[in-house]
């Protein structure tokens, strides 16, 4: 059960960073691919979410 709560927390974390990502990135003049950005965010939001959660107990 405990693994599950990790996981959901992981997965909002990614969610709400992606929507903001994608929300606030300007894809006209940029150096980068926003999917290839939305990509690294949503691994990082996780992991972050997932961890944080796993060892604030």
């Amino acid at each position: 059960m405990a693994f599950r709560k990790h996981l959901i927390n992981g997965i909002v974390s990614l969610a709400i960073s992606v929507a903001v990502t994608v929300a606030a990135a300007d894809d006209d003049d940029s150096p980068w691919v926003l999917h290839e950005v939305a990509v690294a965010v949503a691994v990082s939001a996780f992991l972050s979410g997932f961890f944080t959660s796993y060892f604030a107990e």
